[in-house]
C-alpha cells in the first residue's frame, strides 16, 4: 500500500551494503569516468578486464533527484565507447547510441554528457556502440546510476546488485565476441555467476527483522535470469526505474532479462542463523545461489508495513489505445549464409538504415514483437517507459516497462506515448542479436 506520510522515519538512516567503488560528482566541473583496462578477482585468480576507471562494475554514480548529471566519457581503450543512460527518459542528444545519437567516441578522445535527472531510480550506465557492445560489456563495461528519491522508504539496508555472467578460460575472458552461432541462438552465455563483479554466492548478515531494500540489475549480455527467493516475503516497488503498487511476485519469482532493473522490499527472518536466499533457477531446475543473507546479531524492532514509492505524476493514468499509431516487428531468422535476423522480411540495416516509423511528440504509439524465432528476445525502447498488453484485452501489467521479454514463436503488444522528439533506438537486449541486425529505430518530430 502507499505511504501516507514519510516525513524523518530514519534520521540516521540505514546502514549500506554495497561492495561497489563510489562514485562522486564534483562542483567544479564533470565527473571524469576513463573506460580503460584493468584487472579484476572474478574467479579464482585476476583477469584482464575493460572496466569505467578500470574496474567493473564502474563506480556507482549518485545524485538526488533534480540533479544534473555531468560525466566526461574519457576513452583510454583501443576500441571506440559510448555511454548510454540505460533506462533515462528523453534528452536524445545524450543517450549514448552510437551512430544513431552521436558519433562513437574514438580511442584517445573523450564526449560530455549533461542531461537533468528529474525521475528518481534505479539506472546502469553502459556502451552502446553498435556492432562493438557485445565485447565491450563481455569484458566488463558497465555500472549502476542511483537517482535517490528526496525521502527515500523506510529500510534499515540499501543493497544493491549487478547481477552477470563471465566466461573465463584460466582466468582469461573467452574472446569470442562474434560468433555467429550464439548471435542466432540465445547470445554469450557465461558458466560463472556473479554478483557485484564477484564470483557467487554473496553472503551477508543482517540483523534479524531488520528490513532490506534491494535493488539489482541484470547487466549480463544474454542471460534471461528467473530469479526466487527463499526464506523471505518480498515485495516488487519499482521496475525498470518506475515505481509501482508494491505486491508479492507469484511463486516469489521474478524474470529479469538483461538490462532490467527491480527494486523490492522485504524483512528478514525473526530467527537467528535463519536464511533469505536470493537463487537463479536454471532451466533444468538446478538452484544457483546469488545471495545467501543470514540472521545475526541483536533482532531489530520489528517493521509495520510495506510501503510503495510515490507514483511517477508524468506518466499518463492511461494510453488512448485506440488512436495508437500501430506497428508490428515481424522478427525471424536470417537463412544460412544470409543475416542472423531479419525484421518484416528484411535484413535491417540497425542504426544506420530508415527509420522504422516516424511520429509527432504526444502520439500513442503500440508495437507488436512477433518472434518467429525459436530463441526467447528481449526487447527494448530506448527514451520511453511502456506498458505491456494483456495477450488477450486490451488492457495493460499494472506498472511500465523499458523491455520486454518475447519467449519463442510469441507475441507481444507493449504501448507507450511518443513523447521525447529524436531519434529512438528499438532493439533486442540480448546484445549479440542487437550486434547482427536485430536493431533499428523510430523518429519522433
Amino acid at each position: 500500500m502507499r505511504q501516507p506520510n514519510r516525513r524523518a522515519f530514519l534520521s540516521g538512516v540505514a546502514a549500506s551494503f554495497i561492495s561497489l567503488p563510489a562514485g562522486a560528482t564534483s562542483p567544479m566541473g564533470p565527473r571524469i569516468v576513463e573506460a580503460r583496462p584493468g584487472k579484476a578477482t572474478i574467479g579464482t585468480g585476476e583477469t584482464d578486464i575493460l572496466g569505467f576507471d578500470g574496474v567493473t562494475p564502474g563506480p556507482i554514480l549518485r545524485y538526488k533527484q533534480g540533479q544534473e548529471l555531468a560525466v566526461r566519457l574519457v576513452n583510454k581503450l583501443d576500441l571506440p565507447a559510448s555511454i548510454h543512460w540505460h533506462g533515462l527518459r528523453g534528452e536524445n542528444a545524450m543517450d549514448g547510441v552510437a551512430p544513431l545519437t552521436q558519433a562513437a567516441v574514438a580511442p584517445g578522445a573523450f564526449f560530455d554528457y549533461r542531461r537533468k535527472l528529474t525521475e528518481p531510480g534505479l539506472f546502469c550506465y553502459r556502451p552502446s556502440v553498435y556492432g562493438k557492445t557485445p565485447e565491450l560489456m563481455g569484458r566488463g563495461l558497465k555500472g549502476l546510476l542511483i537517482v535517490d528519491e528526496p525521502e527515500p522508504l523506510p529500510a534499515d539496508h540499501d543493497l544493491l546488485l549487478v547481477l552477470d555472467d563471465w566466461r573465463l578460460s584460466q582466468d582469461k575472458i573467452d574472446g569470442a565476441f562474434d560468433d555467429p552461432a550464439e548471435a542466432r541462438r540465445a547470445g554469450r552465455l557465461g558458466p560463472l555467476l556473479a554478483v557485484n563483479g564477484k564470483a557467487a554466492p554473496n553472503r551477508l548478515e543482517f540483523a534479524a527483522n531488520s528490513r532490506v531494500r534491494l535493488r539489482l540489475a541484470n547487466l549480463a549480455n544474454a542471460r534471461i535470469m528467473i530469479l526466487t527467493f527463499d526464506g523471505v516475503q518480498p515485495f516488487v516497488v519499482a521496475i525498470d526505474s518506475q515505481p509501482c503498487d508494491a505486491f508479492e511476485p507469484v511463486r516469489r519469482s521474478i524474470p529479469v532479462a538483461p538490462g532490467a532493473r527491480f527494486e523490492l522490499i522485504f524483512d528478514m527472518p525473526a530467527t537467528e542463523g535463519a536464511k533469505a536466499r536470493l537463487f537463479l533457477r536454471g532451466a533444468d531446475g538446478a538452484e544457483s545461489d546469488l545471495i545467501v543473507a543470514t540472521a545475526k546479531g541483536a533482532k531489530a524492532e520489528k517493521r509495520g508495513l510495506i510501503y510503495s514509492l510515490p507514483e511517477n505524476p508524468t506518466l499518463p493514468a492511461e494510453i488512448k489505445l485506440n488512436n495508437a499509431r500501430k506497428v508490428d516487428l515481424v522478427i525471424e531468422p536470417g537463412a544460412a549464409g544470409g543475416p542472423a535476423w531479419t525484421i518484416n522480411g528484411a535484413a535491417s540495416k540497425a542504426y544506420d538504415g530508415p527509420a522504422l516509423f516516424t511520429v509527432k511528440p504526444g502520439t500513442p504509439v503500440t508495437l507488436g514483437y512477433v518472434n518467429k524465432s525459436k530463441v526467447p528476445l528481449a526487447m527494448h525502447v530506448h527514451g520511453h517507459a511502456m506498458r505491456l498488453l494483456h495477450d488477450l484485452d486490451d488492457g495493460w501489467e499494472p506498472y511500465w516497462r523499458n523491455g520486454v521479454i518475447v519467449p519463442a514463436g510469441k507475441t507481444k503488444h507493449v504501448s507507450f506515448i511518443a513523447n521525447s522528439p529524436g531519434k529512438w533506438a528499438i532493439h533486442d537486449d540480448i546484445l549479440e542479436h542487437e550486434a547482427s541486425g536485430l536493431a533499428t529505430w523510430f523518429e519522433v518530430a
